[in-house]
């Protein structure tokens, strides 16, 4: 008689489980495409990057080649569409706000919208360039930041090229190369 009803509970308790492994099993299915979907959007913004990267680098020598530049010096990226200071992570001893490093893709893309490109703002070499024709989702902002900024000795011969690609849903990728252009004396 001590044995009524235990049937009852682990047919219940199976249930329970299978629902649970139901839910957890749909779950799962319904995140993969999302997460598949995240990831082809980074890339695509990724490419847009890279893309930035090949046209600055390719603006970047044939400025060395025809002798438009002679170092880096004067051809970096100092402040924003506002005037803020973006090349410097500390102004005075406090933490510098604007420093390109401390804002988001978006911010940085903001604080610069507008702007026009060398020579109208030195260290600007893109801003907002379309990569696919006829496409406004994918587009890249290349600039020049001085890499030693406020360490009081600066080096015109190497750079920090920072390429930001924007891609489908303003998602944003940055990359950071540094770039040396060995200078005949």
């Amino acid at each position: 008689m001590k044995n009524k009803g235990s049937a009852l509970i682990i047919a219940i308790l199976m249930i329970a489980f299978l629902a649970s492994a139901g839910i957890l099993l749909i779950l799962v299915t319904t995140t993969g495409p999302r997460v598949a979907s995240n990831i082809r959007l980074q890339e695509e913004a990724f490419n847009a990057a890279e893309a930035g990267f090949d046209a600055a680098w390719a603006v970047i020598e044939n400025f060395f080649e025809t002798e438009q530049w002679a170092s880096f010096d004067g051809h970096y990226l100092t402040t924003d569409k506002n005037g803020n200071n973006i090349d410097t992570p500390w102004i005075n001893g406090e933490v510098n706000p604007y420093y390109f490093r401390r804002l988001s893709d978006e911010e940085l893309l903001n604080a610069l919208e507008g702007l026009q490109p060398e020579p109208t703002t030195p260290g600007l070499i893109f801003n907002r360039q379309t990569f696919i024709q006829d496409n406004q989702n994918y587009t890249y902002t290349v600039f020049l930041i001085d890499d030693e900024a406020g360490s009081g000795t600066s080096d015109p011969t190497d750079a920090l090229l920072v390429c930001i690609g924007t891609g489908p849903g303003n998602t944003t990728k940055r990359l950071e190369i540094e770039i040396y252009v060995e200078i005949q004396s």
